[in-house]
């Protein structure tokens, strides 16, 4: 036993990574965490009850949207993370992923409030975007940079349209979409200053199109 005890830890080998990986997956998928942060909305007048069904319905489309993108983004750290060959760079990507996980927490909680669901089709996006993610990393770091800055940059222009569209008197959702469009901004500037770089034209409008195909399900489904 004591010489058991004595023998050192052995080195994580990619099957643990992976499975360590697969628990957080269905972690983010199927329970509910505790954020690391105050809950934005919690500074904001409690104004559910103030909103018409319609704006309900409509800041709950997009709150679920919202949900289903940091999802994916949860997603696509993790493989990014896994494959990333700097170690610097994985812990800037996990580091991260923590304020990822508290938007994704924030919009499970805000649609709680609104008596709705996430999206039915999120353990689809999570496991694409983490396919993704581990693809983006064997290309390389600068690669896996350029890959994360032109994510985030599309995130935000994204989180800008749902400010000119969620109600005026839904001070919790707008509080919540603001406080994730400077998290975002600042991944975005990160992944630039570490050397991020500029990815082909061409893979900017997939990544568009992926985006686009993905919002208009999560938003009615």
């Amino acid at each position: 036993m004591i010489a058991n005890m004595n023998k050192p830890f052995r080195n994580p080998t990619i099957a643990d990574r992976l499975i360590g990986e697969l628990d957080r997956a269905l972690n983010n998928v199927f329970c509910k965490q505790v954020s690391s942060r105050p809950y934005p909305a919690s500074q904001a007048a409690a104004q559910a009850q103030e909103l018409s069904a319609e704006q309900k319905r409509l800041a709950a489309g997009l709150m679920r949207v919202n949900h289903s993108g940091e999802m994916a983004a949860q997603a696509l750290y993790q493989g990014q993370s896994l494959t990333a060959r700097d170690p610097k760079l994985v812990d800037k990507l996990r580091n991260a992923s923590i304020e990822e996980s508290d938007h994704l927490n924030w919009c499970r909680n805000r649609l709680d409030e609104l008596g709705e669901r996430p999206s039915l089709f999120d353990p689809l996006w999570y496991a694409g975007s983490f396919a993704i993610g581990m693809a983006a990393g064997i290309a390389g770091d600068r690669w896996n940079l350029g890959f994360l800055a032109e994510t985030e940059h599309q995130v935000v222009r994204h989180l800008d349209s749902h400010l000119n569209r969620l109600p005026e008197n839904d001070s919790r959702s707008r509080a919540i979409v603001e406080q994730m469009k400077i998290d975002e901004q600042g991944h975005a500037e990160l992944a630039e200053d570490l050397g991020a770089a500029a990815l082909p034209q061409p893979v900017k409008q997939m990544m568009k199109l992926t985006s686009k195909v993905m919002t208009s399900v999560a938003e009615k489904v």
